[in-house]
């Protein structure tokens, strides 16, 4: 068995959760209606909660497989990227990246920063849990689906959605192999132009120089090309790089429709999101009292 069999193996384990719930906390049925109003603007915030408990409850469940028992075991970094690896007699080491979305707030607002070229070796997997309450605003948290891929795929349709030389920069970190864990970077990060037009023609004039073909946008002399215009015009620091939500993966954006039509108590999440709106003050409380009858 190698890595890619583990992380095949583990992929349909972690399929096979959608529907159960995650037995680590319990939200307890609001005792009127403000309660429940109060509960709606804050339950949005556990999610990095229920995200953290995951891990420990994830890793415990891929340890109960047979499968890998006599090569080794799954252990959690924190922190750490992948939030799990595999440690024993398997290399490269497997890994899994576990991000939670919340989707009564329609949008995955997790990030995915992680460098492409650390992840060519293939041997790590993005897991995305949507989760539920069981009666939508109260009970236990409940898988109500799972997405899974390679980082590698993810990292791909990020940099190919973003970098757009010479409007939009997209950075390799800094080579820190050298360094403790702690002080390493892994994550890339994006640059948007900022001059005025005639810099903005200026720049396109070097970047065509460039020549015709598509570089490796991930080499360090690509890079080394880029930080020429970094150096030579104005760019700000884009805080929203890398929102999952936003990079176009095709089989992600698929995840996010099927989910958003998934049935539960008599409608689609995206019904109840739309009902549940904290700014919509008379769909909000139709929701929220058809949730509190059940």
């Amino acid at each position: 068995m190698n890595s890619d069999d583990i992380l095949k193996r583990s992929t349909i384990a972690l399929s096979d959760l959608q529907g159960h719930d995650i037995d680590v906390l319990t939200i307890h049925k609001p005792k009127d209606f403000q309660a429940a109003q109060h509960l709606l603007k804050v339950i949005s915030k556990l999610s990095p909660l229920i995200g953290n408990m995951l891990e420990s409850s994830l890793v415990t469940f891929l340890n109960s497989i047979d499968d890998w028992k006599n090569l080794g075991s799954w252990v959690r970094q924190d922190p750490g990227f992948p939030d799990t690896i595999f440690l024993g007699s398997i290399d490269p080491k497997p890994g899994i990246e576990i991000k939670t979305w919340f989707p009564l707030a329609t949008e995955i607002t997790a990030r995915f920063k992680d460098s492409y070229a650390l992840l060519e070796k293939g041997n790590t997997n993005v897991v995305v849990v949507a989760w539920l309450p069981e009666m939508i605003l109260y009970g236990k948290p409940k898988i109500i689906d799972i997405w899974i891929d390679s980082a590698m795929s993810l990292a791909e349709a990020r940099d190919k959605h973003y970098h757009n030389p010479p409007d939009y920069l997209v950075f390799e970190p800094e080579d820190t192999s050298s360094r403790t864990i702690n002080l390493q970077q892994t994550n890339t990060n994006g640059y948007k132009f900022q001059g005025t037009r005639q810099q903005l023609k200026e720049a396109e004039k070097i970047v065509k120089k460039w020549g015709k073909l598509d570089p490796d946008t991930h080499s360090k002399e690509y890079q080394e090309l880029l930080k020429t215009l970094l150096g030579k015009f104005t760019y700000r620091l884009d805080t929203n790089f890398a929102k999952i939500d936003r990079i176009e993966h095709k089989g992600l954006e698929d995840f996010k429709i099927k989910v958003l039509n998934t049935k539960i108590q008599g409608h689609t999440i995206l019904k109840w999101s739309r009902m549940l709106k904290i700014d919509d003050v008379e769909d909000s409380q139709n929701g929220i009292l058809k949730i509190m009858a059940t």
